[in-house]
């Protein structure tokens, strides 16, 4: 997959034609893709060759790049453009380099004539190996630079809800645990951040009361900090050890020492997200699944998109190149968009003519609602029409005007739509007088099954929730997938989603006020606060819905 181009974008690395490569020691911060600065995110799409030292890297690049995760099913993988990941994390034998096998990696890349990007977690030059391999590459005589990630050392405490220094607490030693480390030299008040300590901490916690700090110092552990999978264990100096064996705690983790812990009570933000942790299932058609993912990840879900549409041309396309034709020629006096999809739909077909926006001056536009009000701006246009009221079908025909033959010269209207659309709007809009071309602009065909184990996980409960964003999906996904597990919360659109999702055997939880998907995602978080409040109100632990047994699930009310 490596690209051909390996100009630098550094005026010192190697130009054209050269065969001295250059190295970008870039720091991938502590695991959240959302912390890499700008810098180090277009260095990765330059990348001729990115060299990873964490398992989860090579997703992270794939993420950041928009690289299709490899389908382990598929008979030929898919060839996606992109750097070449080369493993410097761990050797053929499965076990970890050394700071020396890792710099040699390096440099074989980058004697190669290639620009590469030496990815390493947190920050290269603070407890990282990125002093040695630089100082490698200076010995071969190749160019490098550093690009800081964000360290673990503060960030992770942060996502904790711990902050390290307060006005009454101003001083702080970060303490890389071993046999070596003389424990005496931190019995004052300052605080304390561990690394390396989970395996120790009971020697740790032992040694730190013998030097002076008091028995009930507060202590906080957290491990794979800045992820969704991100847990933290408070307790004491005392009591620390059995603490983090009962929570099963494991690397990677942060542990602070101090009075500063106590804070977290009041402002740990991440964990206490709705949908911390959650497992979100995104079934909607491949193009539209993005903006529904990233307002789940802000409310702390891991949303998994499984396409369940495929949007595809109309088998006779010639319907559509009349309608476009007659647009230009000034048929229509309106063209009524009722999707997204429908807009990208007509906008491909200008540009196979070679037409622009400026072909429907003079003609009327509108829209279903907002996002495709969204859509036709992005092409430069702007809609005339818009629901006041609800964002639907019945909501156009409420707010369109009747024909008059005084004020409208043309009688006619353009709807562009899906092959499976419903008639409500073409029969609404005759009988206000107008006349419609209802033209198919796509088809929307059921996609190919998910993976095996994402299959799996649907049909056992691994998945925390499901989000429908219409009846479509509802059908398709139980087509291809099966039907979500009893224990998995449905959230919908509207009540025709929650119609068909009945009928289909599922109970629903959640039901969109309006019939957004911003709405309907917003809906569900609000749900989860309201789950997470009664859990904590009750006194138990703050579970996610994946983690009940099927017995013991409610007989959930409709929230609606």
């Amino acid at each position: 997959m490596t690209r051909g181009n390996t100009n630098s974008t550094s005026g010192t690395a190697a130009t054209s034609g050269s065969t001295r490569g250059w190295v970008s020691f870039v720091g991938s911060g502590p695991g959240d893709p959302g912390l890499l600065t700008v810098r180090a995110v277009d260095l990765l799409r330059r990348a001729d060759v990115v060299v990873t030292e964490a398992p989860e890297h090579p997703a992270l690049v794939r993420s950041v790049l928009g690289i299709p995760e490899p389908d382990p099913e598929a008979e030929t993988p898919v060839d996606a453009s992109g750097p070449e990941l080369v493993d410097g994390g761990f050797g053929e034998d499965g076990q970890p380099l050394t700071h020396a096998a890792r710099a040699k990696v390096v440099v074989k890349q980058a004697k190669r004539g290639l620009r590469v990007v030496r990815l390493m977690a947190g920050d290269p030059f603070l407890y990282a190996s990125g002093p040695e391999e630089a100082q490698a590459c200076v010995k071969a005589g190749l160019g490098f630079e550093i690009v800081p990630g964000v360290s673990s050392v503060a960030s992770v405490p942060a996502y904790a809800g711990i902050p390290l220094t307060t006005k009454d607490h101003r001083e702080i030693a970060v303490v890389t645990c071993g046999d070596k480390v003389d424990w005496s030299r931190y019995a004052d008040k300052r605080t304390l951040v561990l690394l390396s300590a989970v395996g120790q901490i009971g020697d740790i916690a032992k040694a730190l009361v013998a030097a002076g700090r008091p028995a009930e110092t507060p202590v906080a552990m957290t491990r794979v900090g800045t992820t969704t999978e991100q847990a933290t264990v408070t307790s004491t100096l005392e009591r620390i050890a059995a603490d983090a064996r009962a929570a099963r705690m494991a690397p990677p983790a942060i542990t602070v020492v101090g009075d500063v812990v106590d804070l977290r009570e009041t402002l740990s933000w991440f964990e206490t997200k709705p949908l911390f942790g959650w497992r979100v299932l995104v079934p909607r058609t491949k193009e539209q699944a993005g903006s529904v993912s990233e307002r789940l990840r802000g409310y702390g879900a891991v949303p998994d998109e499984v396409p369940t549409i495929s949007v595809e041309p109309p088998r006779n396309p010639l319907q559509m190149d009349k309608a476009v034709r007659g647009l230009v020629e000034g048929r229509y006096e309106w063209i009524a968009f009722t999707s997204v999809n429908a807009v990208r739909a007509v906008r491909e077909k200008f540009e196979e003519y070679g037409l622009d926006a400026r072909a429907f001056s003079g003609l009327k536009i509108a829209a279903v609602g907002e996002k495709t009000a969204q859509a036709i701006a992005a092409w430069g246009l702007r809609a005339d029409l818009v629901p006041s009221g609800e964002q639907s079908a019945a909501g156009l025909l409420e707010d369109w005007p009747e024909y008059d033959e005084l004020l409208d010269p043309i009688n006619r209207v353009f709807l562009p739509r899906a092959d499976i659309a419903t008639e409500n709007l073409v029969a609404g809009l005759v009988d206000l007088g107008w006349e419609c071309d209802d033209v198919t602009a796509y088809r929307t065909v059921r996609a190919a099954p998910p993976p095996a184990p994402t299959r799996d996980a649907i049909k056992t409960g691994k998945f925390d929730a499901v989000v429908f964003t219409s009846s479509s999906t509802v059908r398709n996904l139980v087509g291809i997938a099966g039907k979500p597990h009893p224990s998995t919360i449905i959230a919908v659109i509207g009540p025709a989603t929650a119609k068909t999702a009945e009928e289909h055997g599922l109970r629903v939880d959640v039901l969109a006020p309006k019939p957004d998907v911003d709405v309907l995602v917003d809906a569900l978080a609000d749900f989860g606060a309201s789950r997470r409040a009664a859990l904590v109100d009750a006194g138990q632990p703050v579970t996610k819905p994946s983690d009940r047994k099927p017995s013991a699930r409610r007989k959930a009310s409709t929230s609606r």
